[in-house]
């Protein structure tokens, strides 16, 4: 699994603004990711989150379910997000799977690519950055695509 490049310094353009690419943003009820979850198990799981999702997914699942599903539908929705972002919803070469919402060490939400979406991103796009939120009952996830830095 290959991480996105990491955040670099953003150029400005005209009037200052930094290059945003896109944007997309996701709200998700956990009540209904609980249903699709209780119907199709593990099926769900290995269609929806990486692999190294899915190690965090049983830890957290095992110790508290509740808490289980709601990092199963914040990266459900951080996954809409990003393909909203990248202008390409859930078509070739995106898929669930390939895109990954793990934390880096202090615990920011990081994103990361699998090919072949890793290689196709990385000739159109530069830095990703997601931001996670959950309640009890909702989640939303917001996703904003920096512009490819030209030398």
């Amino acid at each position: 699994m290959k991480a996105i490049r990491p955040s670099m310094p953003v150029l400005p353009v005209a009037g200052g603004a930094a290059g945003i690419a896109g944007v997309g943003v996701d709200m998700v009820r956990v009540d209904r990711i609980e249903a699709v979850f209780s119907r199709h198990g593990e099926r769900f799981l290995k269609r929806i989150l990486g692999e190294g999702e899915q190690l965090i997914f049983h830890r957290r699942h095992a110790r508290d379910a509740a808490r289980g599903m709601r990092f199963l539908a914040t990266r459900f929705a951080a996954k809409e997000a990003f393909s909203k972002a990248i202008g390409l919803g859930m078509h070739m070469p995106m898929a669930w799977s390939r895109m990954q919402t793990l934390n880096a060490p202090g615990g920011r939400p990081v994103v990361h690519l699998a090919d072949p979406l890793h290689d196709w991103y990385n000739t159109r796009f530069g830095p990703a950055h997601v931001s996670l939120t959950d309640e009890r009952d909702m989640v939303i996830a917001f996703v904003v695509i920096q512009a490819l830095l030209q030398p």
